[in-house]
């Protein structure tokens, strides 16, 4: 899998998938659990939406 996260959208990512996580633990509501999406796309850096979207939102590499 080539990375497809970066940057911001990687933190925000993480930080929105810990709040809902949390929220769930805290008595939220059960969708709240949702949170693991987006927290485990950040932390592996791939997003399985954005290929089909033709969207990346890493820098691009020079070689």
């Amino acid at each position: 899998m080539k990375s497809n996260v970066g940057g911001i959208d990687k933190i925000l990512r993480i930080v929105a998938g810990i709040a809902l996580i949390a929220w769930a633990l805290t008595g939220g509501p059960v969708w709240a659990w949702i949170g693991i999406v987006p927290l485990a796309t950040g932390l592996m850096g791939w997003c399985p939406l954005y290929p089909l979207i033709g969207l990346s939102t890493c820098p691009l590499k020079k070689d």
